[in-house]
């Protein structure tokens, strides 16, 4: 698959498949967050990414962290579990990237 880069309005740049139709910004995020940073930067992060993907109307997104020592992986749960837009959330399976993974699910109110 190819993809290619949409800029959105705070400068960030995502990927999205070539020949996608983006609708809006929220639609444009994606299924994914890669929050392989700092804790404090990935929970700046997370926290946008979780509104965006909520307001959007997804209902799961996967957030890669990696597995390292477990800190962020801890730091992101604790996140998900404060977050108003979460109804629960856990490890990715085998082929999602395991303990490296935590796939959100996301209200539907």
């Amino acid at each position: 698959m190819v993809e290619i880069t949409v800029k959105l309005p705070d400068g960030q740049g995502i990927a999205v498949p070539e020949g996608s139709v983006v609708r809006d910004v929220a639609a444009a995020i994606g299924p994914r967050l890669a929050a392989s940073a700092l804790a404090e930067d990935a929970l700046d992060a997370l926290d946008s990414y979780l509104e965006k993907a909520y307001m959007s109307g997804m209902p799961f997104v996967r957030i890669i962290h990696g597995k390292g020592t477990g800190r962020l992986r801890q730091v992101i749960g604790e996140a998900l579990r404060a977050s108003p837009h979460v109804r629960k959330y856990e490890m990715g399976g085998e082929k999602e990237g395991g303990d490296g993974v935590t796939v959100a699910h996301l209200r539907e109110d």
